[in-house]
C-alpha cells in the first residue's frame, strides 16, 4: 500500500497539526467545533469502531460532513449530501499581494456572512475567520469580494470562501483575491491549495489558469447519525 499523503485526509491532518486547537475528539475520529467549520474528519482507512467514535461524536439525529474519495457509511447513517469534488494545488501560481485587499477581523463577521449568503460559495460560519488569514475587497464601504484561508496541513494552506457580489463580477475581484492569498501563505513557507465541486467547471477553469493543478478527485459527504447507529 502507497503511504499516504497529507492531502489525502486534509481535514483530520489539519485538525491533527497546526488546527489542533480547535479539535474536538473522540476516540479515533475529530472534528472541528460546529460554529467554526462543518468538517469531520475519520481515520485513513476506517472500520465500523471508527463509524461508531462519529456517531458517538455527534449524537444521535446530528449530522457530520466528511471529506474522502470513497466514502461508505455502514448502516445507521443516512446521507444527505455526496458532492464530486476535485483538489488542486499550487503548481505555479504568480502571488501578489493586492493594494486593494484589506485584512477582515472579527467585526467584518455579519457582512461576510451576508456576502456568502448572497453568493453560496460554501460553508462560512460565525468563526469560520479564526481559521487563518481573509482578506475582502470593498467598494463604497461595501464588502464586494472576499478570499480566505481554511483547512491547514502541515506545509500547505486552502484557499476557501471566494465570492464577488453578484453586481461586481467580471471585474477580476475574485482572481485578485485569489492570488492575494496565496501570496500571503507563500510568505510563510506554505503551499496553497483548492478545493471545488466537480461540477463548476468555470471556477475550475479560473483556477488551472492561475497556475493551479489537479492533484485528486474526491468527495464531500454530509450524514446524519440515526438513533440505531448509538444505540
Amino acid at each position: 500500500m502507497s503511504e499516504q499523503h497529507v492531502l489525502d485526509n486534509p481535514i483530520r491532518a489539519s485538525l491533527l497539526g497546526p488546527h489542533a486547537r480547535f479539535a474536538v475528539r473522540h476516540e479515533s475520529v475529530v472534528r472541528y467545533p460546529p460554529d467554526v467549520c462543518p468538517f469531520t474528519a475519520l481515520p485513513d482507512e476506517p472500520g465500523l469502531d471508527a463509524w461508531m467514535d462519529l456517531a458517538a461524536l455527534v449524537g444521535p439525529g446530528a449530522t457530520a460532513a466528511v471529506s474522502a474519495p470513497s466514502v461508505e457509511p455502514p448502516p445507521g447513517w443516512e446521507v444527505l449530501a455526496d458532492i464530486a469534488a476535485v483538489q488542486l494545488v499550487d503548481t505555479g501560481v504568480a502571488a501578489e499581494p493586492d493594494p486593494d485587499a484589506v485584512v477582515l477581523g472579527p467585526a467584518d463577521v455579519p457582512e461576510m456572512l451576508a456576502l456568502v449568503e448572497r453568493t453560496r460559495p460554501g460553508p462560512f460560519l460565525p468563526r469560520t475567520i479564526e481559521m487563518g488569514t481573509y482578506l475582502g475587497i470593498r467598494r463604497d464601504g461595501e464588502l464586494v469580494a472576499m478570499a480566505g484561508e481554511r483547512l491547514h496541513p502541515p506545509g500547505w494552506t486552502e484557499i476557501s470562501a471566494v465570492c464577488t457580489d453578484e453586481r461586481f463580477r467580471r471585474h477580476g475581484l475574485a482572481t485578485r483575491l485569489v492570488l492575494a492569498v496565496a501570496a500571503g501563505i507563500r510568505e510563510r513557507g506554505e503551499t496553497p491549495l483548492l478545493h471545488a465541486a466537480a461540477t463548476n467547471v468555470h471556477a475550475i477553469r479560473l483556477y488551472e489558469s492561475l497556475g493551479f493543478a489537479l492533484r485528486r478527485h474526491t468527495r464531500f459527504v454530509g450524514l446524519r447519525a440515526l438513533v440505531e447507529a448509538v444505540a
